[in-house]
C-alpha cells in the first residue's frame, strides 16, 4: 500500500533540463569546451558536482576550481528558472489530488538546495511538500538509492510504501534500488526510451498519472 509519493524535480516538475544545458554550455564554451547532446543525456539525474568532476577529468587544465565552476552553473540555472520557469503539464493537479487523498508528499532532487527553493517558489508549490531533500547532502547521488531512502525516513514511511515519480534513467534505477515503486515520465526526445521499461509504469505526461492503478 502506497502511503507516500516522492517527486524528482528537474524535467518532472519543471522543464529545467534546458536551463542546465544552457548554463553548462555557455560556461564551458567560453573555455573552449564544446559539450554535445550525448554529454547532456549522460549527465541527467546526476549532481552538478559529479557532472563538473566528469568534465574536469576530460579537460583537467581549468583556471577555476570544480566548486567555483559548479557554483557558476547553479547561479546560471537559478537565473533562468526565475526568468522562464513554468510547471509542466499535470503537476499542480497531481499535487492537489495527492494532498486531498492524504498521501505524504516529498521531493528528492539531485539539484542544489538553492535551485530547489527557487523552483518551488517560482511554481508556487512549496506548500505541498512535507519533505524537501537534496542529494548535495548525501555521499552519493543518483543512481545510488540513498537520497530516496533518506527522504522516506524523513517522511516516516518505509521505502516499500513509497512511490517515486522520475524522468531520468539514473533516477529510476535509484528508486528501484531503494525498494520503491517507480513511475517514469521521460522526456520523449530522450535517447533509448526503451530502457525505461524497468519502471513500474511509463507515462508520456504527469497528466496521465493515476495512483489508483499502482496502489495495491
Amino acid at each position: 500500500m502506497i502511503k507516500a509519493v516522492i517527486f524528482d524535480m528537474d524535467g518532472l516538475l519543471i522543464d529545467s533540463e534546458p536551463f542546465w544545458r544552457m548554463s553548462q554550455k555557455n560556461l564551458f564554451s567560453k573555455r573552449g569546451i564544446n559539450l554535445n547532446e550525448n554529454d547532456f543525456e549522460s549527465f541527467m539525474g546526476k549532481r552538478i558536482d559529479e557532472v563538473v568532476a566528469i568534465i574536469y577529468s576530460r579537460f583537467p587544465n581549468q583556471d577555476k576550481t570544480q566548486e567555483e565552476t559548479a557554483e557558476e552553473i547553479v547561479n546560471g540555472v537559478i537565473e533562468l528558472v526565475l526568468e522562464r520557469g513554468l510547471a509542466l503539464s499535470g503537476v499542480k493537479k497531481t499535487l492537489e489530488d495527492l494532498k486531498k487523498q492524504n498521501y505524504k508528499i516529498g521531493l528528492a532532487s539531485s539539484s542544489n538546495l538553492r535551485i530547489i527553493k527557487a523552483v518551488l517558489k517560482k511554481l508556487d508549490i512549496e506548500s505541498y511538500f512535507e519533505v524537501v531533500h537534496s542529494a548535495q547532502f548525501e555521499e552519493y547521488g543518483k543512481p545510488h538509492p540513498q537520497i530516496f531512502i533518506t527522504t522516506a525516513k524523513m517522511l516516516g514511511v518505509p521505502p516499500s510504501e513509497c512511490l517515486v515519480l522520475e524522468d531520468s534513467f539514473h533516477g529510476v534505477i535509484a528508486a528501484l534500488a531503494a525498494n520503491m515503486k517507480c513511475v517514469a515520465i521521460p522526456d520523449t526526445k530522450a535517447n533509448n526510451l526503451a530502457r525505461f521499461v524497468i519502471a513500474d509504469q511509463v507515462l508520456k505526461s504527469m497528466s496521465d498519472f493515476d495512483i489508483s492503478s499502482l496502489n495495491h
